[in-house]
């Protein structure tokens, strides 16, 4: 009995051992489906949700991919690798975006990436800029009576610290790295949904949008919830036959650990960033 139920442990740790070396492993033998991901609150780490998009685009038997997008933004680094992901997963099947409540800024961002964006008429998006947000602690720190003296090794090695004014040379150089992310973000989305880079640029602005307004300025393709974007994959990836949805099982998680991850995703998010918000 127990040489049985090694056996099997063996086999079984072997088989998740090749699978973590081909990702499509345990998908390959089942029949055709449409994969699902996610992409919810800050992004900040996209590493899981990139190792579930490329199993799904080294699957042979994902027809085509909905990606549910409900966030408000996040860091610009992460932002553009999920954007790049989605890229890559459309150069091989069709990937339709369904946006929930908020799809702002690096949320749109990723979304961009799709073959076509559905939203509901009343999710926010738009919101297409960079920030940077700085805490000065100046005078806080004078009325305490504590100084601070810093030694670098250039001129902008300190730009940013809460305990100084920003200088006027200092800022412009903030603001010439925030305006050359701004740059690659609007000329992403000027490809992603083939529109002149001057008519992204006016929409640029930082302003939010409802789904309706984002429809009649082109940055979506259609009115709907996550039932007419799958509808929409169905039709471009030419399924008539009833296929099963897949999601990444990694989400399968309690609901306690979810509200510990936001809780650890709001400190982490605390403090300068580079953000698409």
């Amino acid at each position: 009995m127990f040489t049985a139920v090694a056996l099997v442990s063996g086999a079984m740790a072997v088989w998740r051992s090749y699978a973590d070396k081909h990702p499509g492993a345990f998908l390959a033998f089942s029949s055709p489906k449409v994969g699902v991901v996610h992409v919810e609150g800050m992004i900040l780490d996209p590493t899981d949700t990139l190792n579930w998009i490329r199993r799904l685009r080294e699957d042979p038997t994902v027809l085509g991919v909905l990606v549910r997008v409900n966030s408000p933004g996040g860091v610009v680094g992460p932002s553009q690798e999920l954007h790049r992901g989605l890229q890559r997963l459309a150069e091989h099947k069709p990937v339709v975006v369904s946006m929930g409540a908020v799809a702002a800024s690096g949320g749109y961002y990723v979304a961009v990436a799709a073959d076509k964006i559905v939203a509901n008429p009343g999710t926010l998006t738009g919101s297409i800029g960079v920030k940077m947000e700085l805490t000065n602690l100046q005078g806080l720190m004078e009325k305490l009576g504590i100084r601070r003296e810093s030694v670098s090794s250039g001129v902008f090695k300190t730009t940013g610290t809460p305990f100084e004014e920003l200088t006027l040379e200092e800022r412009a150089y903030l603001q010439a790295v925030v305006m050359d992310m701004h740059g690659q973000f609007t000329r992403d989305i000027a490809q992603g949904r083939d529109m002149p880079l001057e008519e992204v640029e006016k929409l640029a602005d930082g302003r939010i949008m409802t789904g309706l307004q984002a429809l009649e300025l082109g940055l979506i393709d259609a009115l709907g919830g996550q039932e007419e974007a799958l509808d929409l994959l169905r039709s471009i990836a030419e399924i008539d036959e009833y296929v099963d949805l897949i999601e990444d099982p990694k989400r399968d998680q309690s609901l306690w650990k979810k509200i510990l991850g936001s809780v650890e995703e709001e400190l982490r998010v605390q403090g300068p960033l580079w953000v698409f918000r």
